[in-house]
């Protein structure tokens, strides 16, 4: 973006370029031919500046009038930090005084995803933080300021849904033919690999890590992965089911079962309830 003085020079170097122009020979600074240049220079710079600020304006009057999209609010939620002021009349955040650590902390929100209801016009927005690495959900006081921050900056007229839930249960009986060379009877690996004792339950958890927030659990690629698992010669899935949280009482309904594939309702799958019972049983054999 050039300034009068920038283009001026870029006038004055085209002057030199030109022979036509050789006759103009004067280097004073009041020399008429130079004061006309810069006349234009300036000109062209107040043109550039009012087109800028024209771009501006439309570009804010198109962000007020414009629906935002889905991937909009995705972002919105995930930029949403927790203890911090909005400038006013804005959806960005006022950081002044804070340092780059301060505001990173304060981004809670790590997953979300964001889909419209089948039934209704709705927003639905999944939401999840973390603790010790694992997904969960953000506490109450920090979801009250989350779904204020929400409304402040959704769209006139558009009703959200914030789903804040813990995981959905993820329950799988699992038959495995084993290799008796490589797994013993009860799963256990007999020459741990990486220190790997239980191989096929390493690859489930790490299936379900993998799989995107809010993403569909297909049952065909679970089982293809623990194909490619260590001792493992053949899968079958006997049977999948998953239950999550009715938000009426809080609690876990009754599983129901997967065919196919399921999309978590929280946006995300566990298989420890919370006792920290294991959820997924496999029978081995040869």
């Amino acid at each position: 973006m050039k300034n009068t003085e920038e283009i001026f020079n870029i006038i004055i170097e085209e002057k030199e370029r030109q022979e036509a122009l050789n006759g103009l020979t004067s280097t004073s600074r009041v020399a008429q031919w130079r004061l006309f240049a810069y006349v234009v220079a300036y000109v062209i710079d107040l043109l550039r500046q009012m087109f800028e600020a024209h771009k501006e304006e439309v570009s804010e009057s198109i962000s007020k009038f414009k629906p935002h999209t889905a991937r909009w609010y995705r972002n919105k939620a995930l930029a949403f930090q927790y203890g911090f002021n909005l400038f006013a009349d804005s959806d960005k955040y006022n950081n002044k005084g804070h340092t780059d650590d301060e505001i990173e902390a304060s981004k809670i929100v790590k997953y979300s995803a964001v889909t419209e209801a089948e039934s209704q016009s709705r927003l639905i927005i999944k939401i999840a933080g973390e603790n010790n690495g694992e997904l969960s959900p953000i506490t109450e006081p920090q979801k009250e300021a989350f779904i204020s921050y929400m409304e402040e900056i959704k769209d006139a007229g558009v009703p959200l849904t914030i789903i804040n839930y813990l995981p959905d249960l993820l329950y799988l009986n699992i038959t495995i033919k084993r290799d008796p060379l490589v797994l013993d009877s009860s799963g256990n690996a007999i020459s741990p690999l990486n220190g790997d004792i239980r191989p096929v339950d390493t690859s489930i958890k790490q299936f379900l890590r993998e799989l995107p927030f809010n993403g569909e659990l297909i049952l065909s690629k679970l089982t293809d992965n623990l194909q490619t698992t260590a001792g493992v010669k053949d899968v079958n899935i006997d049977g999948a089911s998953s239950a999550w949280i009715d938000p009426n009482n809080n609690d876990y309904g009754d599983a129901t079962g997967i065919y196919m594939s399921k999309i978590p309702e929280s946006g995300y799958f566990t298989t420890k309830d919370k006792n920290g019972k294991y959820l997924v049983q496999v029978n081995y054999v040869v």
